[in-house]
């Protein structure tokens, strides 16, 4: 019997400038590290019998993992779409706004949306596929909002949105 796993959603194509160029120089950085863990590769089969060489195996691995990494940046790259222009209406919630939230018990919090391969939650920075992302979307200031999540129902106030 094979373990079911069903396909996982498709990801927004969408992402910033910044989170643009930061995938593209993570993308050549690999290539860079990609060579050098070749040649420790290389050196590692030359000391003799692979099968208890821990660097060889080390450098394998590692490998992999790099190679994995290439190739989901090689598909993604291609598939994306910079959006680097301030939207029609800065008083709706669209991608790239920066969005103070206000909750029942008046804490307030600040997220920036942004594209699925670029999320960061240290930041506060949320993935426009997030399900608070789209009950912001297209929302304007002062508007309540009903976000919910596995742990329940939330209400916010949208109380500042400004873009960079």
């Amino acid at each position: 019997m094979g373990r079911y796993r069903p396909p996982a959603p498709k990801q927004s194509p969408y992402i910033t400038a910044a989170g643009f160029a930061a995938l593209q120089a993570e993308s050549k950085a690999l290539w860079t590290r990609r060579a050098e863990v070749t040649k420790a590769v290389t050196a590692a089969a030359a000391e003799g019998d692979r099968s208890e060489n821990a660097e060889y195996i080390y450098r394998k691995k590692e490998l992999r993992e790099i190679d994995r990494r290439i190739r989901y940046l090689q598909v993604r790259l291609p598939k994306l779409h910079v959006v680097a222009e301030m939207p029609d209406d800065p008083d709706k919630v669209r991608f790239g706004a920066w969005v103070t939230l206000e909750d029942e018990d008046g804490n307030e919090v600040t997220h920036r949306i942004v594209g699925a391969d670029e999320f960061d939650p240290t930041k506060r920075w949320i993935s426009i596929d997030s399900p608070v992302a789209r009950a912001l979307l297209g929302h304007g200031l002062d508007d309540e909002i009903t976000v919910t999540t596995p742990t329940g129902s939330h209400r916010y106030w949208i109380t500042d949105i400004r873009y960079q």
